[in-house]
């Protein structure tokens, strides 16, 4: 899944090598949250407007996941 998200995320963004993700283990719900660490400068293209694209790359982190039964969250820090 963190492969998927770096592919997505490398995408957007101009400064490819400030893309940083950590991973921590499931929580008690079987949570596993991504942290997604980007530039200051291509937050905002990550973010989009009103957060559409945040939205949309949780969407499809969220449907990757469902096919692997498993359950994630992606925090943009």
């Amino acid at each position: 899944m963190e492969k998927l998200l770096r592919v997505i995320v490398a995408e957007l963004v101009e400064d490819k090598d400030a893309i940083q993700i950590t991973c921590d283990e499931p929580d008690e719900d079987g949570v596993v949250v991504y942290h997604l660490h980007v530039a200051p400068d291509d937050m905002g293209k990550v973010i989009g407007k009103r957060g559409r694209i945040a939205k949309a790359i949780r969407t499809l982190m969220r449907a990757g996941a469902a096919r692997i039964n498993q359950k994630i969250s992606v925090e943009i820090e």
